[in-house]
């Protein structure tokens, strides 16, 4: 696993549980990693400080510092879901690990986060229309207020893929995949945006403006294309990711902003590293990675994969994670 991110250049990763192996693989790399707390721990972890300081004393101080932890994302994609119960826990469980990292002398470099779906927001068209949903609303601003205290980012999983294959009659497939189409233009806020991408990021910007977090920095925990899916899925193929993650790349290589803010960096995350054969739901889901299990290239965009016979060693341990690695530390 280490030995493909050095040769990819890959400088930071995510990963979505804390695997034991996993850390301890990436002692002495270099590389940053930034850990999940669970869904299913967030209701355990929100009653209180000493259940948090726990788990960070299992399983994040015992790596440092041989193993450089940056961050831990407090969940994934929970406001949104289906459970109230754990909308509730969020906040709680935030502020409860980052007390319990601020007695452990690490809340400086290790930050506390969480990433949000494209379902916290009632609607995203135009851009500048894009609000919190009301339902979300009494969850999100504690949440934002406590981030803006200790300066996290806003994180977004923003995908293109998911917008085309919901409706692909009505949205230009070579405007979600940064090809040359006649864009859209956003009436109110006079820009106009060529590509899909721009426009979910700039989205989020004008959502968080209307709460009155107008300095927060968005950041994409996720995008990316699946090679492949079931037959309903529009878009899902190997040309089209190759397209897709190949002109991100290229995006984010010019060190632009938005059309909306466009001295502000774009900095992403790439959904993902591995092709996920054992994940439930629909085909797509198994088919983001950019790697295939034996660390051989699924499809190239301009990085270095393993050889089979180096390889196998390299990825046993890494069928029960999911990882994922941004363009942005390393460009």
């Amino acid at each position: 696993m280490v030995t493909l991110l050095k040769a990819a250049k890959i400088k930071n990763v995510r990963i979505y549980d804390v695997n034991p192996q996993v850390l301890s693989a990436f002692k002495g790399s270099g590389i940053g990693l930034s850990v999940c707390l669970p869904n299913e721990l967030l209701t355990d972890i929100g009653v209180g400080e000493d259940r948090a300081m726990n788990w960070i004393k299992d399983n994040v101080q015992p790596y440092l510092p041989g193993t450089k932890i940056v961050g831990i994302a407090i969940g994934n994609e929970i406001l949104g879901g289906g459970n109230i119960e754990v909308w509730e826990a969020l906040l709680p469980a935030a502020k409860n690990i980052y007390s319990a990292l601020d007695r452990l002398g690490l809340a400086k470099q290790i930050e506390v986060s969480t990433p949000h779906s494209e379902a916290v927001f009632a609607n995203s068209y135009p851009p500048s229309s894009c609000t919190f949903r009301d339902d979300i609303v009494p969850y999100m601003k504690p949440l934002l207020e406590f981030f803006s205290q200790i300066g996290t980012p806003f994180y977004i999983n923003a995908y293109p893929f998911l917008a085309y294959k919901n409706d692909p009659q009505h949205i230009d497939i070579n405007y979600a995949l940064f090809k040359k189409n006649p864009g859209i233009y956003d009436p109110k806020s006079k820009l106009h945006y060529d590509n899909m991408f721009d426009a979910q990021v700039d989205a989020a910007y004008f959502a968080l403006e209307k709460f009155g977090f107008d300095k927060m920095e968005v950041i994409v925990s996720e995008t990316g294309w699946a090679s492949h899916g079931d037959d309903n899925e529009a878009g899902a193929t190997v040309k089209n990711a190759k397209t897709y993650n190949k002109n991100m790349r290229k995006r984010l290589l010019k060190r632009k902003g938005t059309p909306h803010r466009p001295k502000m960096l774009v900095r992403v995350y790439i959904f993902a590293l591995f092709n996920e054969n054992l994940k439930p739901g629909p085909g797509s889901e198994r088919h983001f990675g950019l790697f295939n299990h034996d660390g051989s290239i699924a499809y190239d965009i301009g990085f270095t994969g393993l050889k089979p016979s180096s390889a196998t060693s390299s990825f046993l341990s890494f069928k029960v994670c999911n990882p994922s690695f941004p363009f942005y530390m390393f460009l």
